[in-house]
C-alpha cells in the first residue's frame, strides 16, 4: 500500500512538578528546603530512514506522545527525564504544521533528525528558592506542560533519474528492463497508480536511483487524472528520462504527446522543464515506429533535447539511455546540499495581547511557561509570577492596551485577575 500524505498528532512530554520539601532528620531542627526538581519532559522528534518509500505505518498510527518528566522529591532528589518519542519516516519527507501549512523539516537524508516539539522543562523544587533573606521558601514550580501539535506528513520520492511520459507509453516495461524494481506491467493505460523506485547499476561502482512516475494526461498540473499527485514526486529529480511511443499504439501523435508532458512539466513547475531531459523514443521493434520516430526526430531537431530510440520489449537501446542519464547525471548538480544533519523548529518567544470583551489573551513561549509553571492558590508564588511578568514587560504591555485592576487575564486554560 503506498501512502504520500498524512495527518498525525504528536505531544510533547509535560515537565515534572518541583518539590516542596523540609529537611526532617533527628537532631537538626532547621534542615531547611530539600525540594528536588522535576524532569524534563520527552521531544517529539522525526527521523527519516531509507528501509521504505511510503508513510503507511504513519497512516495506521496517527498518535505520537512522548513520556512525562518525574515529579521531584525531597531529600534534594531530582525527577527523571521523560524519555523522547521518535517518529520514523521516509527518506523525503516533508513536515508542516496542519494549521498553518509552514514546513518544519524536510528530510532529505537517512539519519537526519527533527525536534518537532520540545518537552515541557521541570519545575524547580523548593531547595532552589533559599536566599538569604528567605531560609524556607514555601514555593515550588509546577512542570511546564508539553505542547500538542497536529502534523501533515507529505512524502516525495528522492530519485536521481525520473521517467516520465503518457499512459502506457512503456515506463515501467523500461524500469523493469535496467533496475531490481517489479513494477506492475499491463497492456492497458493506468497500470502504474504509484511512483515505482528502482536501483540502476552501471557497472561495478556507478549507480544511480531511477523512479517511475504514473502516467501523465492533459490537465494533470491542475489535477487531472492525480496529476498534481504525481507531478510532486519529480521535484527533486535532476534528471528526466521522456518516455514516448513513437509507434502510436493507442492512435496518439508522438509528436503531440512529446509537447503536452511538456507543457503540463512547465505549468506545474517551471523547474521541471529546465531539467536535462532524454528522450526515450520507445516501441522502435514495432514496424509503425518508423514514421513516428522520424517526425519527432524532425520536431526535436532544432532543440536541446537527446533522443534514443529503445525497445523496453527486446531491450534495444537501453544501455545507451541508461549510460548517457548516468554521464548528464554526473554533470548535474544536486539542487539544495544538505547543510545540516539535525532541524529544530523556531518558536517565536514575543508575547501577544489579544482582548475579547474586559479579558485580555496572553499567548508566547516565554509568558505560557511562566504562568503555567506557577501554582495559582500559592500567593508567594503568584507574587513571584506578577515580578516575572513585569521584568518581562508584559504588564506595561497590559496597561497599554487598556487592562485595568479587576480585569481577566487568560493564558492557555488559566485565569486570574490583573493588578497593576
Amino acid at each position: 500500500m503506498f501512502v504520500d500524505k498524512v495527518k498525525v498528532y504528536v505531544k510533547s512530554g509535560n515537565g515534572g512538578n518541583g518539590c516542596m520539601s523540609f529537611r526532617r532528620e533527628k537532631h537538626v531542627p532547621k534542615g531547611g528546603p530539600d525540594g528536588g526538581d522535576g524532569g524534563k519532559g520527552g521531544d517529539v522528534i522525526a527521523q527519516a530512514f531509507d528501509h521504505t518509500n511510503t508513510l503507511v505505518y504513519q497512516y495506521y498510527n496517527q498518535h505520537y506522545r512522548a513520556e512525562n518528566g518525574e515529579h521531584g522529591k525531597g531529600k534534594n532528589m531530582h525527577g527523571r527525564n521523560g524519555s523522547d518519542i521518535i517518529m520514523k519516516v521516509p527518506v523525503g519527507t516533508i513536515i508542516r504544521d496542519a494549521e498553518t501549512s509552514d514546513i518544519i523539516a524536510d528530510l532529505r537524508a537517512a539519519g537526519q533528525n527533527a525536534i518537532i516539539l520540545k518537552g515541557g522543562i521541570g519545575g524547580r523544587g523548593n531547595a532552589r528558592f533559599k536566599s538569604s533573606i528567605n531560609q524556607t521558601p514555601r514555593v515550588a514550580e509546577k512542570g511546564e506542560p508539553g505542547e500538542e501539535k497536529a502534523l501533515e506528513l507529505e512524502l516525495r520520492i528522492i530519485a536521481d533519474v525520473g521517467l516520465v511520459g503518457y499512459p502506457n507509453a512503456g515506463k515501467s516495461s523500461i524500469l523493469a528492463r535496467v533496475s531490481d524494481a517489479k513494477p506492475k506491467i499491463a497492456d492497458y493505460p493506468f497500470t502504474t497508480l504509484s511512483p515505482v523506485i528502482g536501483f540502476v547499476r552501471i557497472g561495478d561502482e556507478k549507480s544511480f536511483v531511477l523512479a517511475d512516475i504514473p502516467g501523465l494526461i492533459e490537465g494533470a498540473h491542475s489535477g487531472v487524472g492525480l496529476g498534481d499527485e504525481f507531478l510532486k514526486h519529480i521535484t527533486r529529480t535532476r534528471v528526466l528520462i521522456h518516455v514516448v511511443d513513437v509507434a502510436a499504439v493507442d492512435n496518439r501523435d508522438p509528436v503531440k504527446d512529446y509537447k503536452m508532458i511538456n507543457k503540463e512539466l512547465l505549468l506545474y513547475d517551471k523547474k521541471l522543464s529546465e531539467l536535462p531531459q532524454i528522450i526515450a523514443a520507445n516501441k522502435i521493434d514495432l514496424p509503425e515506429s518508423k514514421a513516428g520516430f522520424q517526425n519527432l526526430c524532425r520536431h526535436l531537431a532544432k532543440k536541446d533535447r537527446i533522443i534514443i530510440p529503445v525497445s523496453a520489449l527486446t531491450g534495444e537501446g537501453l544501455s545507451e539511455l541508461i549510460y548517457s542519464a548516468y554521464q548528464i547525471l554526473e554533470k548535474t548538480p544536486v539542487q539544495e546540499e544538505i547543510e545540516e544533519d539535525i532541524f529544530e523548529y523556531n518558536y517565536d518567544p514575543v508575547f501577544t495581547i489579544n482582548k475579547e470583551g474586559s479579558r485580555y489573551i496572553l499567548s508566547g513561549k516565554t509568558v505560557r511557561r511562566a504562568v503555567l509553571m506557577t501554582d495559582m492558590e500559592n500567593d508567594l508564588a503568584v507574587a513571584m509570577l506578577h515580578n516575572k511578568l513585569k521584568n518581562m514587560g508584559v504588564i506595561k504591555a497590559l496597561i497599554r492596551a487598556g487592562a485595568k485592576d479587576g480585569d481577566t487575564i487568560v493564558v492557555d486554560d488559566v485565569e486570574f485577575t490583573f493588578a497593576a
